[in-house]
């Protein structure tokens, strides 16, 4: 027994075992050896296991962090220590900090101050200049904090860097005097707030001398500075623009001079009020693109003296109350060949338009609407759904040559074909596909075939009721509504319940609003940077079957998101006319450019500006004019489109159809095609 007492735990310890119990009948015994067992190695795993959190959030920590020990050896650096002073920690732990170059801006006594403050367990913070491998001095904003330890002794010193930036002539001076040090050494609460800003580096002489005087008042100044931004940082309602402000300010502490300029650079595009559309130059732009720039983009606000309201009363053109047959089932063989194709992008609606006398928008609608259930959402009768879009019809203008019913009919046709794309429909609930197709219907509902600038220049009551701002889109979208809730009979919201109306409510309209170009640009941008760059960002890093499904289930989450797939889909299908077939984008581009003349005529006749003068009808080049819109309005959105959706027919078409416009415009040709071909 006595040899046996003595075998070596070692065999145990080989096989995978950690600890040998001796077998003890006692239950005190083993009730001791557990409480021993807990309060020794089962804590000091869980210690273990918080240490390794701890060092993943130093790691991932934006200030410089370096531990020493008490005889300052450098034991832990963090990545951003490495980024800030150009060592690779390998060449740093082990050593002491007596070993590494020192600057010489620092006053001579500063490091007996610091010592002396530390040694006495005492937190030292200040500005300080360091050395970088480089050789270049950069000046900290430094933090240093004894750890006291077992025995009451301090084991450690633990200091936080961060890039101490000042104002440019500041930069100059060569030498940090101790008399500033002080003023900067003792200012309370530090570490609470994002005190060390970089100054923006155009202040005038008054900051420079706020920051080098040695006058006695600069403290007091410089610790109401200091109170006035913890008082911006303790805001308890923070806007999200003030959060990347502050995120930003944070950032510049830890960079470099020329990152700190950079990113003030970027706080001063953030001031701005428009961050999503870019500044529209006029230096080497052609006059097309000026031209649709000023007429899309803008409401105009040019009225002559005398002109304020020669916008004419005809304009109000009376619509008559059209017959369709009065079930679906009575539609012609014709029609209902013709709509077997609607699922194609191909499909011509100018062969609908035809064999319907002008009303596409009722069979196309009708059929649209079925293959995706609107009847059943909306818990109406197709009979109801029917009287809604003949009284919605019926409200366009047939004898405008571009913003008619057809155009509507087409642009449904659009947001249907986009709806069954697989991305898109994975990003998007039922109520949303409902709300895009109802907002397709109605996006143009009574449009006078004018712009928004001719309205406003006009002084139109229209203009006046919307305050010059989204006129026709405010008008289509309210329009649309009052039809719609006015006779119970032609009412397809009338059986669902009140939250899923004015949910959908609210995503038709801001639909609708989506196609006022005026905003263009920020939807486009807006799309690229929430949805395209992170949907990207997650392809590459992910090489699962099921990352497209996770991509989709992440927009699904973020009810926003779905907010702009749906503005840039109707967007798309509102001026898809160049992603069409050739026969099908020249017509078109006739019909708008036709438009767009008889306001230049109109213009003129009534003294109001002229406000896309190249469209005059005696002129005008229409290839140009065309390679104009789709330069600036249509590549970029249907890259972006395409990136996400997944469109490479359209995509053929739209080069093969700026080919055209581009050949044609070459041959100093004006018209739509070449005089051989007419």
């Amino acid at each position: 027994s006595a040899d046996q007492e003595e075998t070596s735990v070692v065999p145990l310890l080989n096989a995978g075992f950690d600890r040998q119990f001796m077998e003890d009948s006692s239950i005190t015994a083993c009730y001791n050896e557990l409480v021993q067992i807990e309060h020794g190695e089962v804590r000091s795993q869980f210690k273990l296991r918080a240490c390794n959190a701890v060092f993943t959030a130093l790691d991932h920590c934006q200030e410089a962090i370096e531990i020493t020990s008490e005889d300052h050896v450098i034991q832990y650096v963090n990545p951003a220590f490495e980024r800030m002073m150009g060592y690779h920690k390998g060449e740093l732990i082990g050593k002491e900090l007596t070993e590494l170059p020192k600057s010489d801006k620092n006053c001579a006594d500063l490091l007996d101050t610091i010592n002396a403050f530390i040694k006495k367990g005492k937190e030292w913070q200040g500005v300080y200049y360091a050395r970088r491998k480089s050789g270049d001095s950069i000046q900290q904003h430094v933090k240093i904090t004894p750890v006291i330890g077992q025995g009451g002794k301090i084991r450690h010193f633990v200091s936080l860097k961060r890039l101490h930036c000042t104002n440019e002539n500041n930069k100059q001076v060569s030498r940090v005097h101790c008399s500033d040090v002080q003023r900067l050494q003792y200012f309370p609460h530090l570490h609470e707030s994002h005190s060390f800003k970089c100054k923006n580096r155009r202040k005038d002489s008054t900051d420079v001398k706020s920051i080098t005087s040695q006058s006695s008042d600069a403290p007091s100044l410089q610790t109401r500075r200091y109170s006035s931004m913890a008082r911006i940082h303790s805001m308890t309602i923070e806007a999200p623009i003030t959060k990347v402000i502050n995120i930003i300010n944070a950032a510049q502490e830890n960079s470099s001079i020329t990152v700190a300029e950079a990113l003030d650079r970027v706080l001063e595009i953030l001031r701005t009020t428009e961050l999503y559309s870019p500044q529209l130059g006029t230096k080497d732009e052609d006059p097309h693109t000026s031209d649709l720039v000023g007429g899309l983009m803008t409401d105009g606000l040019r009225r002559p003296s005398g002109n304020e309201c020669v916008f004419s009363k005809n304009m109000n053109l009376s619509h008559s109350h059209l017959s369709v047959p009065n079930t679906i089932n009575d539609v012609p063989p014709c029609i209902a060949q013709l709509l077997d194709n609607e699922e194609s992008w191909d499909f011509n609606i100018f062969e609908l338009e035809a064999v319907t006398n002008k009303r596409p928008l009722v069979y196309l609608g009708l059929k649209v609407f079925a293959r995706f259930g609107v009847s059943e959402f909306l818990n109406c009768s197709e009979a109801t759904l029917r009287a809604w879009l003949q009284v919605i019809e019926a409200s366009y203008h047939p004898s405008n040559s571009y913003h008619n019913s057809t155009h509507a009919a087409d642009v449904l046709h659009a947001t249907a074909f986009f709806l069954g794309k697989e991305r898109v429909k994975g990003s998007l609930d039922h109520l949303d596909e409902v709300a895009a197709l109802i907002a397709a219907t109605i996006h143009d509902v009574d449009h006078p075939g004018r712009t928004n600038s001719f309205l406003c220049n006009a002084g139109s009551e229209l203009a006046v009721l919307y305050n010059d701002t989204a006129v026709l889109e405010n008008h289509h979208t309210a329009l649309a509504f009052q039809l719609t809730s006015k006779d119970s009979k032609c009412n397809i919201f009338k059986n669902i319940d009140r939250n899923h109306y004015r949910t959908l409510r609210q995503a038709i309209i801001d639909m609708v609003l989506a196609t006022e170009m005026t905003k263009h640009f920020e939807h486009v941008n807006k799309f690229v940077n929430s949805i395209n760059k992170p949907m990207a960002s997650e392809e590459t890093s992910s090489h699962s079957e099921g990352s497209d499904c996770e991509c989709t289930a992440n927009i699904k989450n973020f009810p926003d998101n779905q907010t702009l797939i749906k503005r840039m889909m109707i967007k798309c299908a509102d001026v898809a006319n160049p992603c069409r077939p050739l026969e099908l984008c020249i017509e078109w581009a006739g019909r708008i450019s036709e438009e767009y003349f008889a306001q230049t005529d109109e213009e003129k006749r009534q003294g109001l500006p002229v406000v896309m003068p190249v469209f005059d009808r005696n002129t005008c080049s229409i290839p140009k004019s065309q390679i104009s819109f789709i330069d600036y309005f249509v590549t970029d959105m249907f890259n972006a489109w395409d990136a996400f959706a997944h469109l490479p027919v359209l995509m053929q078409h739209l080069a093969n159809n700026y080919k055209h416009w581009k050949t044609l415009d070459e041959l100093k040709c004006k018209s739509l095609r070449l005089p051989s071909e007419n």
